[in-house]
C-alpha cells in the first residue's frame, strides 16, 4: 500500500550555489501545492524568506515529517540517512552531487518527477545499516551507524595493523593489513568498490569484508549473511591509535586490544526512487559499462 505524504522535510547543507537554489526552489513549491513544509536548520542562513519556525534540526524532522528530499550528494544522504533511519519516514534525493547512486532526482527536472512520486508513482526499497560498538575494558566506549560501510583503519599516519576476525564468535582469521572494510550492499559501490570488493544487488541480505592491501595474496573478499555479527580483536602490539569510520564522516578512536562489533542495525533506511528507476541502468551509467550490443 502506498504511503500519503502530508508533511515534507527539505534536508541539505548550503555547499554549493546550484544546491542553494534547489533549495530555494522547493520550499514555495511544496508549500504552493499545499504541502506542510519543515526546512534543515543548516540552511537557516541562505533561506532568509521561510518563517523561522519552520525550521529543525534532522532528529526533529524525523518525528514531523512523513518524507524527507536531501538535496545533495551521496554523502549529505548518508549524514541524513543514519539518523532519518530511526523513524518512520521515507527519504528521496535531488542529486545536486557527483555520482549520485542514492540521490537519483535530475535537479534540471526534479519537479515533474517528485509530482508523480508525492502522487504514489514510486518504487521503495528498504536499505539496511550497520551498528559499530567500540568495546574497551567489556564497556562500550563510542558507537555509531553506517548505510555505507565500517572500515578499520590506521589513524594519521599509514601503517599495517594486526587483527583478529571473528564471525558470530568463530574465529575466521587474522590478518595484518592496512585496514578491513565491512560493507552493505549499499556501501558496495562505493569504498568497498575501489578497494576491489564486488558490487551487490541493494535487496542483498549480505555483508561483505574487504582487506585492505593485506600483507598475503591469498585474503581475498568474503560476504557473509547481513544476520551475523562480526568481531574484530585489535592486537595489542600495534602501534598507536587506529580508527574505526563509519560512512567516511565519523571517526571512532580504537585502542590496542580494542573489540571492535559490527552487527545489522535494527533500523532501514526507507529511499524512494521514481516509478521507472532501474539500479543497473543507474550503474551502467555511473560505471561507463558497455550498451547493448543488439
Amino acid at each position: 500500500m502506498k504511503k500519503s505524504f502530508k508533511v515534507i522535510a527539505i534536508v541539505g547543507e548550503p555547499r554549493n550555489q546550484q544546491a542553494i537554489q534547489t533549495h530555494k526552489e522547493l520550499y514555495p513549491w511544496l508549500t504552493s501545492i499545499g504541502y506542510q513544509v519543515f526546512v534543515d536548520d543548516r540552511l537557516k542562513e541562505i533561506l532568509h524568506s521561510i518563517p523561522r519556525k519552520y525550521f529543525a534540526n534532522l532528529t526533529e524532522l524525523g518525528k514531523k515529517a512523513d518524507l524527507a528530499i536531501v538535496v545533495g550528494g551521496d554523502g549529505n544522504m548518508l549524514g541524513a540517512a543514519r539518523v532519518l533511519s530511526r523513524f518512520d519516514i521515507c527519504v528521496i534525493g535531488v542529486n545536486r552531487g557527483n555520482l549520485g547512486f542514492l540521490t537519483d532526482l535530475d535537479p534540471e527536472n526534479f519537479q515533474s518527477a517528485l509530482k508523480k512520486v508525492l502522487n504514489g508513482e514510486y518504487f521503495l526499497e528498504e536499505r539496511f545499516l550497520l551498528e559499530t560498538e567500540i568495546h574497551r575494558h567489556e564497556q562500550i566506549k563510542s558507537h555509531n551507524s553506517a548505510l555505507n560501510e565500517a572500515v578499520l583503519h590506521p589513524g594519521q599516519v599509514a601503517h599495517m595493523i594486526e587483527f583478529e576476525v571473528y564471525i558470530n564468535n568463530s574465529f575466521a582469521f587474522s590478518q595484518r593489513s592496512d585496514g578491513l572494510i565491512v560493507s552493505t550492499p549499499t556501501g558496495s559501490t562505493a569504498y568497498s568498490l575501489s578497494s576491489g570488493g564486488p558490487i551487490l544487488s541493494p535487496n542483498l541480505n549480505a555483508i561483505t569484508l574487504i582487506p585492505m592491501f593485506p600483507h598475503t595474496l591469498s585474503s581475498r573478499p568474503l560476504v557473509v549473511d547481513s544476520s551475523y555479527q562480526i568481531k574484530l580483536i585489535v592486537s595489542r602490539d600495534n602501534h598507536g591509535l587506529q580508527e574505526v569510520s563509519c560512512d567516511g564522516q565519523i571517526s571512532l578512536p580504537v585502542s590496542p586490544g580494542d573489540e571492535i562489533l559490527i552487527y545489522q542495525n535494527p533500523n532501514v533506511l526507507k529511499l524512494l526512487h521514481p516509478k521507472d528507476y532501474n539500479y543497473y541502468h543507474i550503474l551502467r551509467n555511473k560505471l561507463g559499462w558497455s550498451n547493448k550490443l543488439f
